[in-house]
């Protein structure tokens, strides 16, 4: 077996860059022979190769983070099995487009920013071939796209026609309500049926039983088992949400089918259909919270986060709990502090969150909403740090979540796969000034504008991170999806601070004709304080 890979060329070539390299081979399941090359002193893998045992033939061969990176590799079905297939992708792009376009104007801004939000396949297709260089840097037109189209949004007063997100398609908002009840069926069943659970949701599951065992001195840092050691990078919130769904289908002890992972990424999902509706409903009736939980369900990111059970969803859920919540401060706070502690991320919105609503108020009215918004935020931290606190000192958890994530090396961004490290420090600062920015500059005030400046966030502290991958486009998507379709139509935008716009929308909600996203304006208002 060494003298087959020692034969192949790729292989010759790597160990010509490390002088003294050795190899060795090592039997695996399945009939498969792994041929390991290490550089002189041992300490790290330079080329992997898995030949077949019967025939010789070679499998695979690896040189360079593909060897460290197994994910890199373009192993069929890895993340969410069959979600990833053409046969179900496509489809799923066509019914998420479909809906939204707008025959009459084929050339506005919506439709190009829903194509946009697609374009992440087009990197997906190639990091499932194996193609990383390829495949890190087409992420980055379509977030920058969307950067611009959100900070676009947040802008106070906008009259320009066809700035925002007008969707003319309210005639078709009872086949979008069948067709959520038809998609979340086929989600769930194919999660039950065909799904697998890759690390971060086993990380969630072996957090939980830690946390429901920590009266016996069990610590929920450090000591992970092998096959996820660094499983505790997470915030608490991240494993006190899966104890439930541990509670209820328990966990072997090993890396297996995990029920309660796969629980929890429904229970999650639902919950992220749930805020959509609602916040849609909020803003424009219930024709917009039905389009809304359409364009999650029908969305192929989300599907792919949910058959990958990860905890991704989750950080959704929170967010969009916090805009439902906008106009109250503890609330506000809480579910910052929630979410900011489930993948710390979030904590980049806390500003924003703080400072909402504030701007027209009074001095008193400021302070007392800010000291709210922070005595919930630290009640909320503190009471769920607590689980951790029991067995860990700050120090080791500082350790094993925030120094870990900041230190380790990944290709699955610009800056790990080029070493573009000087330039992505000057990323970062540009979004702590970002997040600062929006939050006490002035903005649009409604809970639209709301949700444009907080996916401008998470997509500026995304374009920085050393890790970025397609199962944190939800992060931001829901967020996107309300900027984009809850801007109002530019026929009552240019009124929308005065009696003209509450007018014109009572004359929509009186004719009977159909059933429209502006025949419901009246009901819910148009925005939150």
């Amino acid at each position: 077996m060494l003298a087959i890979a020692g034969r192949l060329a790729k292989m010759k070539s790597v160990r010509r860059e490390y002088p003294g390299s050795y190899g060795g081979a090592y039997l695996k399941p399945a009939f498969h022979w792994q041929v390991s090359y290490f550089s002189k002193n041992g300490k790290k893998e330079i080329g992997q190769v898995i030949i077949d045992d019967l025939s010789g033939r070679v499998l695979e061969q690896w040189t360079g983070f593909q060897v460290a990176w197994s994910m890199a590799r373009g192993y069929q079905g890895a993340f969410g099995r069959h979600a990833g297939a053409l046969y179900i992708w496509l489809p799923l792009c066509v019914l998420f487009l479909l809906p939204f376009i707008d025959w009459r104007r084929l050339f506005q801004l919506l439709h190009l920013d829903l194509l946009v939000l697609l374009s992440f396949s087009v990197s997906l297709a190639f990091f499932n071939h194996a193609h990383i260089y390829a495949s890190v840097p087409l992420a980055y037109p379509p977030l920058l796209y969307l950067l611009a189209r959100m900070l676009a949004l947040t802008r106070r007063r906008s009259r320009q026609r066809g700035a925002g997100g007008h969707w003319a398609g309210g005639h078709s908002i009872p086949w979008l309500a069948l067709g959520v009840v038809f998609l979340l069926g086929f989600r769930i069943a194919l999660n039950v049926t065909d799904a697998n659970v890759i690390d971060v949701g086993y990380a969630g599951v072996i957090g939980a039983q830690r946390i429901v065992h920590g009266g016996a001195g069990v610590a929920l840092y450090g000591h992970y088992p092998a096959d996820n050691e660094h499983g505790d990078t997470y915030g608490p919130v991240n494993y006190e949400a899966y104890v439930p769904f541990e509670q209820i289908f328990g966990w072997s002890g090993k890396w297996d089918d995990l029920p309660a992972a796969h629980a929890a990424a429904v229970v999650f999902d639902l919950l992220a259909v749930a805020l959509m509706f609602l916040l849609g409903r909020r803003i424009r009736g219930p024709s917009l919270g039905i389009a809304l939980a359409y364009a999650w369900v029908s969305y192929p990111f989300t599907l792919f986060a949910l058959e990958s059970n990860s905890n991704d969803t989750l950080v959704a859920v929170l967010i969009l709990a916090a805009l439902l919540l906008a106009s109250s401060a503890p609330a506000r706070g809480a579910f910052a502090a929630l979410a900011g502690l489930s993948k710390f991320a979030p904590l980049a919105l806390a500003p924003l969150l703080g400072t909402h609503g504030l701007r027209g108020s009074s001095r008193a009215h400021r302070r007392r909403a800010l000291a709210q918004f922070l005595f919930a935020f630290a009640v909320t931290a503190a009471l769920v740090s607590v689980p951790a606190l029991s067995h860990d000192s700050l120090h080791t958890i500082y350790e094993r979540t925030i120094v870990y994530q900041a230190n380790r090396d990944s290709p699955f961004s610009i800056w790990g796969l080029y070493g573009l490290h000087g330039l992505q420090l000057a990323v970062q600062l540009a979004a702590v000034a970002l997040a600062i920015g929006l939050a006490v500059l002035p903005r649009r005030p409604d809970v639209v504008g709301l949700a444009a400046a907080c996916a401008a966030v998470m997509i500026a502290t995304q374009l920085g991170v050393e890790h970025w991958f397609y199962l944190y486009i939800p992060w931001f998507f829901g967020l996107v999806m309300i900027a984009l379709l809850g801007t109002p139509p530019a026929s009552l935008r240019a009124g929308v601070d005065g009696p003209t716009a509450l007018q014109a929308s009572q004359a929509q909600a009186s004719a009977p004709a159909r059933w429209s996203p502006l025949a419901s304006a009246p009901h819910s208002g148009s925005a939150l304080p």
